[in-house]
């Protein structure tokens, strides 16, 4: 699991089938080390699949939930092309296992980075437009209440002026 918000949201219906929690990442612009590194803490444990899932950058204002299956070793082991160029032993197994889990990661984590972003943009506009709309009425406000009192005062020096004739 990336991130304290997953962490917490998915150990109340998930509780401890995870295997990994990774903290900091997306603090700062992430990299493809970054997901080399979560990659080889994942192919530290045994497991015969795993899902990664994240949110796909669908537009602007869309994204959309999705989930990717990782290759196992023996999925890689089974597949016919591997074996098309060169000999093929555990150790290069290993090696593109890690290196496809590690693509795979680094896109799941750019596609929720434009997400993420795509959301903030949102908010932000949201906010601005909410923001203009309550200046907007507290101009209003401030306008007629300014007109009361100006003609209040107006009221009153023309009865001042009547009282006086």
């Amino acid at each position: 699991m990336v991130g304290d918000k997953a962490k917490a949201i998915l150990i109340k219906t998930m509780g401890d089938t995870y295997l990994s929690t990774f903290n900091n990442v997306g603090k700062k612009q992430s990299s493809f080390s970054d997901a080399l590194d979560i990659a080889e803490e994942i192919l530290s444990h045994e497991f015969d699949s795993a899902d990664i899932a994240y949110n796909k950058f669908i537009n602007v204002v869309s994204y959309k939930p999705t989930i990717t299956p990782t290759p196992s070793a023996a999925s890689i082991e089974s597949n016919d092309a591997i074996y098309t160029y060169d000999e093929v032993d555990s150790e290069v197994v290993r090696c593109y296992q890690e290196f496809t889990l590690a693509n795979i990661i680094h896109h799941a984590i750019k596609e929720q980075e434009a997400s993420e972003q795509s959301a903030r943009m949102n908010a932000m506009e949201n906010a601005t437009r909410n923001a203009g709309e309550m200046i907007d009425k507290l101009q209003l406000q401030y306008n007629r209440t300014r007109q009361a009192v100006i003609t209040r005062e107006l009221i009153e020096i023309i009865s001042g002026a009547n009282a006086l004739d």
